[in-house]
Order: structure tokens, then C-alpha cells, then sequence
């Protein structure tokens, strides 16, 4: 693989990862506040899909057409990281797999030094290459994807990439608990030493 299609592929493995995470969730947990800021799941899916949008579309001349009425003026704050009541997990995902294909005929079309310029940027960073936004966009959907994983763990225990992935370790809940309790126990002789 060359480097375009080491970064391309990172980005669609980490797209999948993220839509994997509201997988076997009723729609409320899907999309219910969990954190005090509000992140929740399918607002992470969203946010993801409006932002391959802007970056593989307006960066490059290459606008995809879809109305994202969540970035209009008179738009709730934040509209792009939550679903209002009438938008549906349907048109997410949906929304998220039109992203995903628009951001890969983009990717397949240009080659790595395309020059593409960033609106929302300030001057000085404003000009950039596919190079430069496809490790932004990878680094970017990888950290929305590590709070989905902290957010999916508090839901209901899924871990990784779900219970036959190699890189987490296979542990019963009573080992979890011992090692969640070892942690525990280290963090508070550390606080205590500190005082």
C-alpha cells in the first residue's frame, strides 16, 4: 500500500469502529447525554459524518450537495454533537454512509499534494493538502472514537472492537473487579503519599 491508501484505510477502519458502537443499543441510549457536556453516542456519528463532509467536500471544491441544517445561523448550539427528537438513528447512519462514500471518491480522486483551503481555519493555516486533512480527519475520528468507547463501556460493558478482540484482555467480571480494585487502591496510597 502507498501512503494515500495506508491513511484511507485507517480512516474507513475507524469510521466502521465508530458506527459499530451504537450497534445493539435501543435509540435512547443510543442518544441520551452521558457525559455532562452532553456527548452521546449518535451525536458522535453525526458530528463524524458532518465533519468528512466540510473537510473532503468544501476543503477541495468538492461540495457534496447534503443540507446539513445543524451548522445554520439559528441552529440549537452544538446541533452537529446531538439528535433532536425528530431526527432518526436511520437518517444518521445514513447520513454518516453518504460521508463515508462522498470522502472516498473525494480521497480517490485527488492525489496527496492537492492543495484544498479551510474556510473555518484562520488565514495563516487556511491552505492545505489531502495529505494534511486525511491524517487530520483519521486523528480526529480515532478520538471521537475513544470517547465512544469510554461512552459504550459505561452503557453496557462493550469493549474494543467486542469480545473476540485480540487487543483487550479477556478477563471474568470478578478479575475486572480485582484489577479495577488494584487501580483503585494505587491511586489513593499515591494521594495519601502526596499529602
Amino acid at each position: 500500500m502507498d501512503d494515500k491508501e495506508v491513511l484511507h484505510h485507517y480512516l474507513r477502519l475507524r469510521r466502521a469502529d465508530l458506527l459499530a458502537k451504537v450497534d445493539g443499543l435501543g435509540d435512547y441510549d443510543a442518544r441520551r447525554p452521558l457525559t455532562p457536556t452532553g456527548t452521546n453516542l449518535l451525536g458522535l456519528v453525526k458530528h463524524v459524518a458532518s465533519v468528512q463532509l466540510g473537510y473532503f467536500g468544501e476543503v477541495f471544491g468538492r461540495p457534496s450537495g447534503r443540507d446539513l441544517p445543524w451548522f445554520d445561523d439559528d441552529a440549537a448550539p452544538e446541533a452537529d454533537l446531538w439528535l433532536t427528537a425528530e431526527e432518526t438513528r436511520e437518517q444518521i447512519i445514513e447520513l454518516h454512509h453518504f460521508s463515508a462514500a462522498h470522502t472516498d471518491a473525494t480521497i480517490e480522486a485527488l492525489p496527496l499534494d492537492a492543495v484544498g483551503e479551510v474556510p473555518w481555519w484562520s488565514p495563516e493555516r487556511r491552505r492545505v493538502t489531502l495529505q494534511q486533512i486525511l491524517v487530520h480527519v483519521c486523528v480526529e475520528t480515532a478520538q471521537h472514537l475513544g470517547h465512544a468507547d469510554i461512552l459504550r463501556e459505561q452503557l453496557d460493558g462493550a469493549t474494543g472492537r467486542g469480545p473476540d478482540d485480540p487487543n483487550m484482555p479477556q478477563r471474568t467480571p470478578e478479575e475486572w473487579a480485582e484489577h479495577w480494585e488494584r487501580i483503585e487502591t494505587a491511586a489513593r496510597h499515591a494521594e495519601q503519599g502526596a499529602t
